[in-house]
């Protein structure tokens, strides 16, 4: 195997990824070259070779240097066609993927349907990569999120409000889980559990009544949005809310030293896989071990681990 190209999706550690990825390659006298724009510039053709200089100071960098671009047209034939073609005119002999279930989906289209040899590498805030334990990027979004959540918190406490915090997760409430219960909040509403607003209601009401003067409430956006969830409580409760939406913050940032050295981890080794003949599969961490998952398995739904545990736990601790 003489050349390999990357293509990424976009959040904090991928930088440091496409890094262990370059410089590995490099100790394996392997060629790489870049996709800029993801699958789109995959079909456009948008490639950049990349060597141990072109990925210098990059590991403390968010974001990706590749860029990344949402590509409806790779789900229709032509388009899936013109990317594998790209991958083939340019003797590309294997693409490492980095990214969630979308671009691990793709990928997994390229290997079954194209006969690309393909490594994908999770890289995701939302954590929903199935058969790995955790993906580059979730646990920095998860310290953006609290440290966003923190400052809410002083604001809270001072001014004597409730406030519904949305948070990212469309299908997925890892995120908003997380920050529920390392963030001391009262109540968070998953797209994975049912829950019902009157008896949060009720809760609020009889709390306020014994002298509480602050909630804090996360909602997962798949689940609901908070301006809805906020004018419920107002109308039920009589208690002034407020609305605090952390979009996209949560996406940026400076990686942790946790997904920095997962990205060190998983680059070297999706690339060892790459040489070894290991492809269409997804690398990973699980039970602290180094793994390989089929792509087939990595892109199907992942159940939220300890749900009922640290929910429980999160009204113990209100």
């Amino acid at each position: 195997m003489k050349r390999i190209g990357i293509l990424t999706r976009d959040c904090a550690g991928i930088n440091a990824c496409i890094r262990s990825v370059v410089r590995t390659a490099f100790m394996y006298n392997v060629e790489v070259v870049g996709v800029y724009r993801g699958y789109e510039g995959l079909i456009e053709g948008e490639l950049v070779k990349l060597d141990r200089r072109s990925v210098s100071g990059i590991i403390n960098l968010g974001g990706t240097i590749l860029k990344t671009a949402r590509c409806k047209r790779f789900y229709m034939e032509a388009g899936q066609e013109k990317a594998a073609d790209t991958v083939k005119k340019n003797k590309i002999d294997g693409l490492i993927v980095i990214g969630g279930n979308g671009s691990l989906t793709a990928a997994h289209i390229l290997a079954s349907k194209y006969g690309i040899k393909v490594v994908g590498v999770p890289a995701t805030i939302d954590n929903d990569v199935n058969g790995v334990d955790l993906t580059i990027g979730a646990d920095t979004a998860l310290n953006v999120a609290l440290d966003a959540l923190d400052k809410i918190r002083d604001t809270a406490m001072s001014l004597e409000r409730i406030f519904v915090v949305e948070v990212m997760g469309r299908e997925c409430g890892y995120l908003a889980l997380n920050i529920a219960l390392a963030g001391g909040c009262e109540e968070v509403l998953l797209p994975e559990k049912e829950f019902d607003i009157d008896v949060m209601c009720k809760e609020m009401k009889e709390g306020s009544s014994k002298g509480k003067i602050s909630w804090i409430i996360i909602v997962a956006e798949g689940k609901a949005h908070a301006r809805d969830i906020a004018d419920v409580i107002t109308r039920r409760t009589n208690l002034e809310t407020r609305v605090a939406v952390l979009g996209h913050i949560q996406r940026g940032g400076r990686p942790t030293a946790l997904d920095r050295i997962m990205a060190a981890r998983l680059g070297k080794y999706a690339l060892e896989c790459m040489l070894n003949g290991n492809t269409g599969v997804c690398v990973g961490i699980k039970d602290y071990q180094l793994v390989t998952v089929p792509l087939e398995v990595a892109v199907k739904p992942k159940k939220l681990e300890r749900l009922e545990e640290y929910y429980k736990l999160i009204k113990i601790l209100t």
